[in-house]
């Protein structure tokens, strides 16, 4: 019995989170796509051996395509059966997400970015990417001032009780 259920639980939660997204980018929308991938990579994405930092996201022929997304080489893997670690992966959305992300794509000045990668509930591998438009410098520094602002707030609060 036990081996049944060590066979059916998956690992799930966060893999790997792109933090400078946010700062660097004001994210309007968020999408959560499939990815295409071998399963060398998916058993090197349960080690957490994964860089999304420089990944993009780009549209070709109505298909969204994931650029210099990392994923390191797995360990134990035969040679012969190893996979690239920066090859260009598919993103699996709906036509109508699809449309929308391209469409919002051909507006001047905005990025998809990946956000996360994470195992959903059921085990496959979700990339969610973000709708964004790059800060100006002054922005950065509204979003630094924001952050110090609430952790100084949260020190207040808690001294006060």
């Amino acid at each position: 019995m036990s081996k049944l259920n060590n066979k059916l639980s998956f690992k799930t939660g966060l893999i790997v989170e792109n933090r400078k997204a946010r700062f660097e980018y004001a994210i309007s929308d968020t999408f959560e796509a499939g990815i295409v991938l071998l399963g060398s990579e998916v058993k090197s994405l349960r080690l957490g051996r994964c860089n999304i930092t420089n990944g993009f996201v780009a549209p070709d022929n109505n298909e969204l395509f994931i650029h210099n997304l990392i994923i390191a080489e797995y360990i134990k893997q035969n040679p012969l059966f190893s996979h690239k670690e920066n090859r260009v992966r598919k993103l699996l959305l709906n036509k109508r997400e699809i449309s929308k992300i391209i469409g919002d794509f051909n507006t001047k000045g905005i990025t998809i970015v990946p956000l996360k990668i994470y195992f959903n509930d059921r085990g496959k591998v979700k990339l969610l990417i973000g709708i964004g438009k790059g800060k100006k410098l002054h922005d950065k520094r509204e979003t630094i001032k924001q952050r110090d602002w609430n952790k100084q707030k949260a020190r207040l609060l808690s001294n006060k009780y």
